[in-house]
């Protein structure tokens, strides 16, 4: 029997209502994840219809497949950046919806030999695609202690950067650092903490999103949604901090290309939060292509 997903889709029913795809219709998921989102949508558009889902975390697609079976879905070991390539090698030249859910699924960051969070001790990787790229230790180990400094306050905002990249310069010389555990301490000891807030949230997510370059695919997809979304079409994207949630609102503010059906972001309510607490942070933006 194959396993399970763990993760619960944020937003779900919210998203279904304000996108409400359409029998026939062809759709993508720019991050199949567990295959949540993919499954309502695949529902909805039935046998007539295709979805094509991508994701760049190879081990996603292998757990959504079978959740998806006997369902109109395609599914693509790709990052959303690369949509209009993969749309292209499908020979579809537009689509009625795309849907991103920029946050993680809990079988990944549950995952400590991925290095994503720092309460279970595993390697400094966090690639989201762990056959190709630039591990956070190799950030942490290489970068000067300026760049260090510029990633955590411009990835993470955090405050105290420079006394970060003090410490972690000082320390990776008497030995590299290797794990979250060695890297969340070192934090720890600079970053005063702020109610339940962890002191390291910050920098591991400034190394996380410079890792996997995750503000550079949002804006090239952001670039390419007009071109890609039929007029009448949706987008919808799911944010979970201010750096993704800014550049998704400038862009649906285009009123040339997008008629934006969210004024304010869709957030969680306490019985969803209450049932998925990382519901919490979730922003759902959506807008209809004019």
């Amino acid at each position: 029997m194959s396993p399970q997903p763990r993760h619960i889709p944020v937003l779900a029913a919210e998203l279904l209502k304000l996108v409400d795809p359409q029998p026939g219709q062809t759709w993508v998921d720019g991050t199949v994840g567990g295959g949540g989102h993919s499954l309502l949508i695949a529902e909805k558009i039935g046998a007539s219809g295709r979805l094509i889902g991508l994701d760049q975390d190879l081990s996603m697609l292998v757990l959504a497949g079978p959740r998806l079976e006997g369902l109109p879905a395609t599914l693509v070991h790709a990052n959303f950046d690369q949509l209009p390539s993969v749309l292209r090698n499908f020979g579809i030249n537009a689509v009625d919806g795309v849907v991103a859910d920029l946050g993680f699924a809990s079988d990944q960051v549950d995952e400590r030999q991925r290095g994503l969070s720092f309460r279970d001790d595993g390697p400094l990787d966090m690639r989201l695609d762990p056959s190709t790229g630039t591990t956070a230790a190799d950030l942490v180990n290489t970068l000067s202690e300026e760049a260090l400094a510029d990633v955590f306050f411009e990835l993470g905002e955090e405050r105290h950067s420079r006394r970060v990249a003090r410490r972690i310069a000082e320390r990776r010389g008497e030995k590299p650092f290797a794990t979250t555990a060695e890297l969340a301490e070192v934090v720890r000891r600079c970053v005063p903490r702020s109610g339940a807030i962890d002191p390291a949230t910050r920098v591991f997510q400034a190394l996380r999103i410079a890792v996997n370059d995750e503000l550079g695919a949002l804006d090239r997809l952001l670039a390419a949604l007009p071109k890609i979304v039929k007029p009448g079409g949706a987008a919808a994207i799911i944010s979970f901090h201010s750096l993704e949630d800014r550049r998704v609102k400038q862009a649906f503010r285009n009123a040339d290309v997008w008629q934006a059906l969210t004024k304010k972001p869709v957030e969680a309510d306490d019985a969803e939060v209450n049932r998925n607490p990382r519901a919490r942070s979730a922003k759902l933006r959506v807008a209809r292509r004019v």
